[in-house]
């Protein structure tokens, strides 16, 4: 019997955490993750970075989802409410300031990591596909904010998967299941404000969709790219 094949469907990236991010077509791994994948974040003057949910070190902002972020050969820019601008400007922590209520900033990853439990994020086409189907809601990979999307026929196989991963050029370990929060429910990146699939995952998964990786090589990778599972 042929081995499952398993490849690279997306790359997306999210330069500043928490706003809209890029599609790529291929993308450097360094010992962090993408190279450049939440490099900046949006942080007040507590040290709490601006996301979609209150915690230890995140802030409730909802307003940071009506931005968006995009590497250019002249760096990160960001566009939302108001204009474009270029990270770390003034002006767009002044607009960011504004919408929020309160005084913010831009700035590169320093002592308190961007990343969350894991360096990079996966899921697969037929685990979405599943959700669209079991639970009526708009699944669309954009609401969980994964780096790799991977074209899978059998729904949450991803989630069976451990030890190591080689991708392209890349090899990556496992690290676990990632639970979800409110942030798959909220308006983001175009979408309209869904409300039901965290209920549904919360159910059904455990509030679990994807995977956490951690990079044990860097390397390339690109869309088509074959995955392979090596557990």
């Amino acid at each position: 019997m042929a081995a499952v094949s398993f490849v690279v469907h997306e790359i997306r990236r999210y330069p500043v955490k928490s706003m809209a991010g890029e599609s790529l077509t291929s993308v450097e791994i360094d010992a962090r993750g993408l190279a450049g994948d939440r490099w900046y974040a949006v942080v007040d003057g507590d040290g709490k970075l601006s996301s979609g949910k209150h915690s230890s070190r995140f802030r409730r902002r909802d307003a940071i989802f009506d931005f968006a972020s995009r590497t250019t050969g002249q760096g990160v820019r960001v566009t939302g409410p108001g204009g474009e601008w270029a990270a770390g400007e003034p002006a767009l922590d002044r607009a960011l300031s504004d919408v929020m209520g309160d005084p913010v900033r831009v700035l590169a990853e320093g002592v308190t990591p961007h990343q969350d439990a894991g360096e990079l994020s996966l899921v697969g086409t037929a685990s979405l596909e599943w959700c669209r189907e079991h639970h009526g809601v708009d699944a669309d990979r954009r609401r969980i904010r994964p780096n790799l999307v991977i074209d899978t026929s059998e729904p949450f196989v991803e989630e069976t998967w451990s030890g190591a991963l080689s991708i392209g050029g890349a090899r990556l370990t496992v690290v676990r299941r990632i639970e979800r929060c409110r942030m798959v429910d909220i308006a983001q990146e175009g979408l309209a404000r869904e409300g039901g699939w965290l209920k549904a995952l919360t159910e059904t998964r455990e509030m679990s969709l994807g995977i956490y990786l951690d990079v044990a090589e860097p390397g390339t990778l690109q869309v088509g790219d074959e995955v392979r599972p090596t557990d």
